[in-house]
C-alpha cells in the first residue's frame, strides 16, 4: 500500500515580535491590584518569549497600527467586518512566504491538491485560490479548506493529504495552515480572557505530501472527543471579532482522557517506545498535562516547549511548527507521535516515522 510522506515543512511569520508589547497592553487592563497581581505570575509562568503579528503597538499603549493604520484603539476596538478586511490584506503575502520557502521551482506545476486550514478569517473567492493564481497552479487543481476546527485542524489536513495520497499514488498535496490570531484580541479587565490573550500569535506553515519516501512517514490517525467537556473550549462569530473561550480546566480534561486511553490514542503503542512527541503547544500547562499522562522525561516535550518559547499559540500552525523541527532532525526510522487539541474538546493524533 502506498505510504504519504511529509516530505517539507516551511514556516513563516509576520514582522513583528509583539509579546512584550501586548503584555504591557494587557496589564493596563487590569483594574483591581490582585488581578495585576495573578497576571504577573502568570507571564512568568507560560514559558513564551516571542509572539508575532503584523500588528504594531503603540509604546503609550493607547493603540495598535496595521501599515499605519490605527485599528486597535483603546475604547473603540475594531468590529468583525474591520478584522476580516485585515485578514483579506495580510494572509495571502504571508502564505505566500511559506510556501516561498518550500524553494518548489519547477515542482509547483506537479501540485494536484491544495489544502488550507485557517480559523481566523474567511473571505470568498480566498486564500485557496489566491495562491492557486499567484503560483500557476493548474486551473483544475482539487482545492479544499478547512475552517474553524482550530487548533486541531492542521492534523485533519495532514489526515485528509495521507487519504489523498494512499488512493492517488501520483498525488502531491499542499497544505497551508495559516492563522491570524491577533486579529481577535479584545478590550477588557476580564483576567481569564486577558491571560488567554498572552497565549495566540500569527504564523503560517506550509507543507508538501506525497508518495515520495523522504521526510515524515504518516502511519495512522485517531480522533476522539472527550467527554463532559463541551463548554472548556469554543470559538464563535460575534459582532466584535472572534469570540474565544478557553477554560482553566481544559489540561485537567486532557490528562484525563489521554491517561484512560493511552492504548487507543497511540494507536497500540507503549509511550517508551515514541522517541518524537510533537504535541501542539496549547499553551504550558497543555503539556504539563500531556507530560504527565504519559509520564514523559521532560526533554521528550522540548520541541514542542521551543515552539511555544519562540511562538507561542498559532493554532492550527503551531503543530507543523514543531513537526518541522522533527524533520530538520530526525533520527532516522524513528517513530513519533503528533497530537493536537480544540473545541470539543477533541483530541486529535498522528503517528509517524522518519524515512529509513
Amino acid at each position: 500500500m502506498t505510504v504519504a510522506h511529509l516530505n517539507r515543512i516551511s514556516c513563516a511569520v509576520p514582522p513583528h515580535d509583539v509579546h512584550k508589547a501586548f503584555n504591557r497592553f494587557a496589564r493596563t487592563l487590569l483594574t483591581e491590584e490582585r488581578s495585576v497581581t495573578l497576571f504577573d505570575r502568570m507571564l512568568d509562568k507560560s514559558g513564551i518569549d516571542h509572539r508575532y503579528s503584523f500588528q504594531v503597538v503603540a509604546p503609550d499603549c493607547e493603540s495598535s497600527s496595521i501599515d499605519g493604520q490605527v485599528l486597535f484603539r483603546r475604547g473603540g476596538f475594531p468590529s468583525t467586518a474591520e478584522r476580516m478586511r485585515a485578514y483579506e490584506q495580510l494572509a495571502f503575502p504571508l502564505a505566500v512566504d511559506a510556501v516561498d520557502g518550500l524553494r518548489l521551482g519547477s515542482d509547483v506545476k506537479g501540485i494536484t491538491h491544495l489544502v488550507i486550514t485557517s480559523c481566523t478569517g474567511f473571505a470568498a473567492p480566498g486564500l485557496d485560490l489566491q495562491l492557486v493564481k499567484h503560483f500557476g497552479l493548474s486551473p483544475s487543481v482539487e482545492r479544499t479548506v478547512i475552517g474553524f476546527m482550530g487548533c486541531y485542524a492542521a492534523i485533519n489536513g495532514l489526515k485528509l493529504a495521507h487519504h489523498i495520497v494512499r488512493s492517488t499514488p501520483d498525488a502531491k498535496v499542499l497544505l497551508v495552515s495559516l492563522e491570524l490570531c491577533t486579529l481577535h484580541f479584545n478590550e477588557t479587565s476580564a483576567l481569564d480572557q486577558i491571560l488567554m490573550f498572552l497565549l495566540f500569535a500569527d504564523g503560517c506553515a506550509a507543507a508538501i505530501i506525497s508518495a515520495e519516501p523522504t521526510g515524515l512517514a504518516l502511519q495512522s490517525f485517531y480522533s476522539t472527543v472527550i467527554p463532559e467537556t463541551w463548554d472548556l473550549m469554543s470559538w464563535h462569530i460575534r459582532d466584535m471579532g472572534f469570540d474565544m473561550v478557553l477554560s482553566g480546566d481544559v489540561p485537567r480534561g486532557i490528562f484525563k482522557t489521554l491517561r484512560a486511553g493511552q492504548r487507543d490514542v497511540l494507536g497500540g503503542v507503549a509511550p517508551d517506545d515514541i522517541a518524537m512527541w510533537a504535541v501542539h503547544p496549547g499553551g504550558r500547562t497543555v503539556l504539563d498535562a500531556v507530560e504527565a499522562a504519559f509520564a514523559l522525561k521532560p526533554e521528550m516535550l522540548a520541541q514542542s516547549r521551543g515552539v511555544l518559547r519562540d511562538f507561542g499559540n498559532m493554532s492550527s500552525a503551531t503543530i507543523l511548527f514543531v513537526l518541522k523541527r522533527f524533520l530538520d532532525d530526525a533520527q532516522r526510522g524513528a517513530l513519533g507521535c503528533g497530537m493536537s487539541f480544540g473545541p470539543g474538546l477533541t483530541a486529535e493524533t498522528l503517528l509517524f516515522r522518519s524515512a529509513e
